[in-house]
């Protein structure tokens, strides 16, 4: 079971382009003000750029609620700081050699430079937090960088732990992805003026939607291929990270296929996916958490309701669909 090409799966932030090449250009800027020394290593970590999803969130919301605003773009700037400064630590845990296609920072320079690097970018990124104007963002900005952090731990600490359930997992992929994203769009929404209420639907927006992508990112580590993903891929069996379709699969797994998993996973062996793929319920357990996150899209999808129509609503809704592209392709 592998992932099939989506070539008409587009990258619905076209109408935001102008403004992520500003983000670009402050994030050149931030790597300019590190230490002469230092601005290469920073100027490498940030050049292997993805798709700038936080930014793009964003953008499109504050279009989407009023008149876009410099205050979007460095929101969405200080956002991206600190989902590049959790790569960094992610890729050192994991042991990854690739990100992009390139090497990880971990790679090349050793996990004690990475581990420095991945603080030095957190830290000025909570700088930039607090060069707005209300403290009440650099408060959030500053407690969803702690919440990233806290699922980070908590997901290492029960890793070979078979009492993780599915209210856990989704408590740890809540904190360390989906909290970025429910920043991004709550925030924006908030820099926009509006109340809380619509604040509360946008923040809503970016969790159900960062989750559904960590879903998507947890199927693609066990079916997914590094030359499409541009990443190492299945270092969370490796780690023993009980993502949604292992937790599935063991929930569908008779007796004896779960017996001999458990033994494995308690044994802290590598588990092999050619192993999984042997069990019959495997591509059950894959297509379920498949369901699971297209059904939050849709939730996130419904979200937007609340929103006036615009252009930048329709590229929030657009966002929706590619997602489900993206998941569907795994099927």
């Amino acid at each position: 079971m592998k992932i099939k090409a989506t070539p008409t799966a587009q990258f619905p932030f076209e109408l935001v382009r102008p403004h992520l090449d500003k983000v670009e250009s402050l994030i050149l800027e931030q790597i300019q003000a590190f230490d002469p020394g230092v601005e290469p290593y920073m100027e490498y970590i940030c050049q292997t750029n993805g798709k700038r999803i936080r930014p793009a969130l964003a953008a499109l919301v504050g279009g989407a609620t009023a008149e876009l605003t410099d205050d979007h773009i460095r929101l969405g700037v200080a956002i991206e700081l600190i989902h590049m400064a959790t790569l960094v630590h992610d890729d050192i845990i994991d042991g990854a050699t690739t990100r992009r296609k390139v090497k990880t920072a971990n790679a090349k320079w050793g996990n004690g430079m990475a581990v420095l690097l991945g603080d030095a970018l957190f830290s000025h990124a909570l700088k930039l937090s607090t060069e707005f104007n209300c403290l009440e963002l650099s408060r959030a900005i500053s407690q969803a960088s702690r919440e990233v952090c806290e699922g980070e731990i908590l997901q290492t600490q029960r890793r070979f732990d078979l009492t993780v359930t599915k209210k856990d997992y989704f408590k740890m992929i809540e904190m360390k992805t989906g909290a970025l994203f429910a920043i991004a769009s709550g925030l924006a929404a908030k820099i926009s003026g509006r109340d809380e209420a619509l604040c509360q639907e946008m923040y809503n927006y970016g969790m159900k939607l960062g989750t559904a992508y960590q879903i998507y990112d947890d199927v693609v580590d066990l079916i997914g291929t590094e030359d499409e993903s541009g990443k190492t891929l299945g270092t969370d069996l490796e780690k023993g990270k009980l993502t949604l379709p292992i937790l599935n699969l063991l929930e569908r797994a008779t007796p004896n296929q779960r017996e001999k998993l458990t033994k494995r996973i308690v044994e802290q062996r590598e588990i092999d996916p050619a192993v999984l793929v042997g069990i019959a319920e495997y591509e059950g357990a894959i297509d379920d958490a498949l369901t699971t996150a297209i059904t939050l899209v849709a939730e996130a999808r419904a979200t937007l309701d609340h929103l006036e129509e615009s252009d930048s609503k329709t590229a929030l809704y657009n966002i929706t669909l590619f997602v489900d592209q993206l998941l569907k392709s795994c099927r």
